[in-house]
């Protein structure tokens, strides 16, 4: 394998290595791409006949949605390429000429290996920048063009810890988008034994610089004796609730995970507005975020070996598109598996989100390694 790595100019086994890959792997994409985008096409068929959706928006949000399935069709696309090109230069002997011409069979595997690196990387770039920005797309067009709502007329929630203990709660009715007030706010504290001790109730609350300020605010302060006291209304008063505009804006809007990128999922994470439950969900999303565009660089260890298997076989695209279908599935498998155990032992969310990547590509390895011996 060290003879394979001292020559690192692009030759022209790479080129064609390269060329046999990107065939297989166009077709693939487009395959894969069209699957997912069936289901997605059904979905704006039904807003147009069912909402009376404007045909151009909904051919918007069809486009738009695209870049949200790549993750997933380019380590699958990759995959199917991988096994196809491997398939037909072991049955036609290709790889039996160049390993008699003396060259190594890890040297013939490199460009293929140094692919699905690449396309890692380009994967992550998609999920991380493409993606989001083409989800917030999708979130517009359906909210303002198609359904006529605004994202912002809903209930808005705000929990912040007081000092000394206990926390304080704010609801609004809404936020207004344009001037990112909260309308119609109703604030309760809560001592460190959850017991609420003033409630205040206000017109609205602007923020100004780094607090917000409340207007026409009526407090009511709890006695210890349960007894309920009302003072004067106050025209403005400045209080902390947590998160400034921008944040609350982009948790409202954002609400799936996997639809954003880690930054946006960091940032909410780190506002502390999360339920246990949720903080869960969006810490294992974030750590799998970064792993699972490398299931490119996986599927191309793992399908080398399984596609001089087929070849051997005798099997023609159907196989190959049956053997990358019964691998993707697996994977997959493992993936939620791992997910589910990740949730469950927070603190080492990271390693989970690694398994599947480790576990696979110590099978491809152990195959790749038997391939090159026989």
């Amino acid at each position: 394998m060290l003879d394979a790595l001292r020559p690192l100019r692009f030759t022209i086994l790479d080129r064609y290595m390269i060329s046999e890959l990107a065939g297989p792997f166009a077709f693939g994409f487009a395959a894969f791409t069209l699957i997912f985008a069936a289901t997605q096409l059904l979905a704006i068929g039904r807003l147009v006949s069912t909402e009376h959706a404007p045909l151009g928006a909904a051919i918007q949000v069809f486009l738009w949605s695209l870049p949200s399935y790549m993750s997933i069709v380019i380590p699958m696309a990759l995959l199917l390429g991988t096994l196809l090109a491997i398939q037909r230069l072991s049955g036609e002997s290709e790889l039996v000429a160049m390993k008699a011409g003396g060259i190594s069979f890890w040297r013939v595997t490199l460009p293929l290996l140094i692919s699905g690196l690449i396309m890692s990387a380009v994967t992550f770039f998609i999920q991380e920048r493409v993606a989001p920005y083409a989800a917030d797309q999708v979130a517009s067009i359906e909210n303002n063009t198609i359904l006529h709502t605004n994202a912002f007329n809903r209930d808005v929630t705000v929990s912040a810890p007081l000092p000394g203990g206990g926390r304080q709660e704010t609801i609004a009715t809404s936020l207004d988008p344009r001037t990112q007030a909260l309308l119609h706010v109703t604030l309760v504290q809560y001592d460190r034994d959850n017991a609420p001790t003033q409630i205040i109730f206000a017109d609205r609350a602007d923020f100004n610089q780094s607090k917000w300020v409340l207007e026409n605010a009526s407090f009511y302060r709890f006695n210890p004796d349960g007894t309920l006291l009302a003072e004067p209304k106050v025209p403005e008063q400045s209080v902390e609730l947590g998160e400034n505009p921008a944040q609350i804006v982009n948790r409202i809007t954002l609400s799936d995970p996997e639809q954003m990128s880690r930054k946006q999922i960091r940032t909410i994470v780190q506002s502390g507005q999360l339920t246990q439950l949720e903080l869960r969900k969006y810490v294992t999303t974030y750590q799998e975020k970064l792993a699972q565009p490398f299931a490119c660089f996986v599927f191309v260890l793992i399908a080398i070996p399984y596609g001089m298997r087929a070849a051997r076989s005798g099997g023609g695209t159907s196989v190959g598109f049956g053997v990358a279908v019964a691998i993707v599935f697996v994977y997959y498998i493992v993936l939620v598996v791992f997910s589910y155990v990740s949730e469950a032992f927070l603190s080492l969310a990271g390693l989970w989100a690694w398994m599947p990547n480790v576990i696979f590509t110590a099978v491809g390895l152990l195959r790749l390694r038997r391939a090159a011996e026989v």
